[in-house]
């Protein structure tokens, strides 16, 4: 994908997303990996007003090289992009009950969400849960990218989910079914549920 498709990208899913009431306000984030640097959504910008020729570029190690000023949580999407090498794209958010469900205590902080979906299963996989820390401390960077090495999907305690993908519409379905599977979850609190048996999700992998 050449920089001016990525650009293009951002502009068109951050817009997206802002449509759909996935974020609200200025607050959610988008980063598209460009070969060794890193372009990313600006601070203090809804993403329903992101442009594709006003974004910040980075390197890897999180230094901003030119454009605005980038997002205060910069440094959750590099970190990011550090331990999935394979990965191109980050999507950060305080999607509603992603955001309602890191605030709940007792959660497994191996897997904050049972498997209670096939898609769930497949597209977001186990959701490892961070320790809470304010938002722009970088010093959430070190856990970032140790959880990121595990997987591909974190819920930050008080936050919200970071999400990383193959490109920004990959990134986006993941973050949609965690969404939706956290509003299944809140819909079914209380109630028995039956979550995908371990053979379930071993024969989604054959």
């Amino acid at each position: 994908m050449s920089a001016e498709d990525a650009r293009q990208q951002i502009e068109r899913i951050g817009r997206s997303i802002h449509r759909r009431g996935l974020t609200h306000g200025r607050t959610g984030n988008l980063a598209v990996r460009d070969g060794e640097r890193v372009l990313m959504t600006p601070t203090g910008v809804s993403l329903g007003e992101v442009e594709a020729n006003a974004l910040s570029v980075l390197d890897l190690t999180g230094r901003h090289l030119e454009g605005p000023k980038p997002t205060k949580e910069a440094f959750l999407h590099v970190a990011m992009l550090r331990a999935r090498p394979a990965a191109n794209a980050v999507v950060h958010t305080h999607s509603l009950y992603s955001a309602a469900l890191s605030c709940l205590d007792g959660l497994d902080p191996d897997s904050a969400l049972p498997p209670l979906t096939a898609y769930f299963a497949m597209r977001v996989g186990r959701l490892r849960l961070l320790p809470y820390y304010a938002p722009g401390d970088a010093a959430a960077t070190a856990a970032v990218e140790e959880a990121g090495h595990a997987g591909h999907a974190l819920l930050l305690r008080n936050h919200g989910p970071v999400v990383a993908g193959s490109d920004l519409d990959s990134a986006l379905d993941a973050l949609e079914e965690l969404e939706h599977t956290a509003q299944v979850y809140f819909i079914t609190r209380g109630l028995p549920t039956a979550p995908l048996t371990a053979e379930s999700l071993a024969a989604l992998t054959r």
